[in-house]
């Protein structure tokens, strides 16, 4: 995404359902210069296309958190947002048990309950309509992918297995999990996520919690995601100050 010959740090974004690496392209401009900005290629889209979806958590935390472990040497921050919160965060459980491997400095969550908190919504087998009509509903991004019939074939099977995913998940919380600082963020109209799931982060960690909330529904970060990163990097610059 971005390149740094000798970054400081790593941040490190992981999607949403049916998400790609993509969607942090415009972020690149708003990064630190001397922050190297990576994005997780889940299997089944971009250059991964070829490969079939995962089916459970652990297809895709195992072989995240084994590159991350790769990285030693420059500070990690992770971000997700969605369904990335949970792969994140599963990731960062992952690298803690093997605290010499990778130095995980924050983890930094978005549009998603924490892990105690988790709804299930149970839309991987709704109909098509069902299910376009709830995509509709979150993002504005989706109903130029929708609109277009090749690509909404393309889509609707992939947002299926992610989905399946996330209902099959069922996170272990053995209370506080991590020792990283943890910031929550959220749409302060998202019809998925209110404030108290969101505060239920705070069970998983040993350090330090903070939430805040933007204006918009579960997709804000599309219309504010110069001050989400700002906040993100004025965060992490007062606790190594």
């Amino acid at each position: 995404m971005r390149k740094c010959p000798v970054p400081r740090l790593r941040l490190i974004c992981f999607p949403h359902a049916g998400g790609s690496a993509g969607f942090f392209r415009s972020w690149a401009g708003l990064v630190p210069d001397d922050v190297e900005l990576l994005a997780v290629r889940y299997p089944g889209r971009e250059d991964r296309f070829a490969e079939p979806p995962a089916q459970r958590m652990e297809e895709l935390a195992e072989p995240i958190a084994q590159a991350c472990a790769k990285l030693a040497g420059t500070p990690l921050v992770f971000f997700g947002h969605s369904m990335g919160a949970s792969v994140a965060f599963e990731v960062a459980t992952r690298l803690a048990a093997a605290p010499a491997a990778a130095g995980l400095e924050g983890l930094f969550v978005s549009g998603r309950p924490g892990p105690e908190r988790l709804r299930y919504r149970n839309l991987a087998d709704a109909s098509d309509e069902a299910l376009v009509e709830d995509l509709l509903a979150m993002s504005g991004t989706n109903a130029e992918v929708l609109a277009n019939p090749e690509l909404r074939e393309l889509f609707l099977p992939l947002i299926r297995a992610d989905y399946r995913l996330l209902d099959a998940y069922a996170p272990k919380v053995p209370p506080p999990t991590l020792a990283v600082p943890i910031v929550a963020y959220y749409g302060g109209q998202d019809a998925h996520v209110d404030e108290d799931a969101v505060n239920a982060w705070s069970a998983v960690t040993r350090s330090s919690f903070a939430t805040r909330s933007f204006p918009g529904g579960h997709f804000y970060l599309e219309q504010h995601a110069a001050p989400l990163v700002a906040d993100l990097f004025a965060r992490l610059s007062s606790r190594t100050s």
